[in-house]
């Protein structure tokens, strides 16, 4: 038996293997990576590593094994056609027999276009008859503090969420649920909603960065269309741009904001505030 984590020298997928480190033997870790040269110090410490790509199915062939527990990262490739990415992880998972199949979905609250690949893939595992969890992941601060430079060069935080409010965590609070998930027992066939302990708007933000850094750092709320238009012209593509606009427009609908303290239960400890992402960005 192994736990499986796909995409596991992602941004995520390298805080699940990390702590499962912490948790089981490296020897019952198998990490997908589509590059084994950026897995080489997990291979260093006995994780087994498997090359495979979403873009070719005949490369997770032999990946799973009866019993496995799996880990799906989505992955990141709007343009490729993520729902048939993940639909060939899991005809690869259910053909192998795996025990569980978790994954990174978006809370069943968000409407936005960004959360349409999840609904559909949701539905593929669910008609598949793979026993299965759904780690319905809300937003990461690293989504904002992972490119403070233009914020603080600028003076202002430029969003199109009005006065809504993010439940947002660290990547490494929804790693630590997903490993309670591959490491526990009894969370066959639920979906868990996870969101940050404390919800926060973007003038809260914007005040915090300015306690931190001691610069006056503001919240320019635009339309939807402005944000879209300023993304493209920071040399975002089209579509992406128009998802990341679609997401504030949710976020002033409240669609982000969780509050069912899925996350700190799953972790066994209350998530990273905010103000603690910030002090780690402005240090890195």
């Amino acid at each position: 038996m192994s736990i499986v984590v796909t995409g596991a020298t992602g941004h995520l997928g390298r805080h699940v293997v990390e702590q499962l480190l912490e948790k089981v033997p490296a020897e019952q870790i198998t990490a997908v990576v589509r590059t084994p040269e950026k897995a080489a110090d997990f291979a260093e410490r006995g994780v087994r590593i498997a090359v495979a790509d979403y873009n070719a199915p005949e490369t997770f062939d032999g990946v799973f094994s009866a019993g496995d527990k799996v880990l799906l990262i989505s992955g990141n490739e709007f343009d490729k056609g993520r729902v048939q990415q993940h639909q060939v992880v899991l005809d690869a998972a259910r053909t192998a027999g795996v025990a569980l199949f978790a994954y990174t979905s978006a809370p069943s609250s968000l409407k936005a276009a960004l959360a349409d690949d999840h609904r559909a893939t949701e539905q593929a595992i669910l008609a598949s008859g793979v026993p299965y969890v759904l780690l319905r992941n809300g937003w990461y601060h690293e989504n904002y503090t992972g490119n403070l430079a233009p914020v603080l060069e600028h003076g202002a935080v430029v969003q199109a969420a009005g006065e809504g409010r993010v439940s947002s965590a660290s990547r490494a609070d929804y790693a630590a649920a997903a490993v309670a998930v591959l490491t526990g027992e009894g969370h066959e066939n639920k979906a868990y909603e996870l969101g940050g302990d404390e919800a926060w708007g973007f003038a809260d933000y914007a005040a915090e960065l300015s306690k931190q850094t001691g610069k006056e750092i503001t919240y320019n709320a635009v339309s939807a269309e402005a944000y879209e238009g300023i993304l493209k012209g920071a040399g975002l593509p089209g579509p992406l741009a128009a998802v990341f606009a679609g997401v504030d427009a949710s976020i002033e609908k409240g669609e982000l904001e969780v509050t069912t303290g899925d996350l700190s239960r799953l972790a066994g400890r209350p998530t990273t505030p905010l103000a603690e992402a910030i002090t780690a960005a402005l240090k890195g």
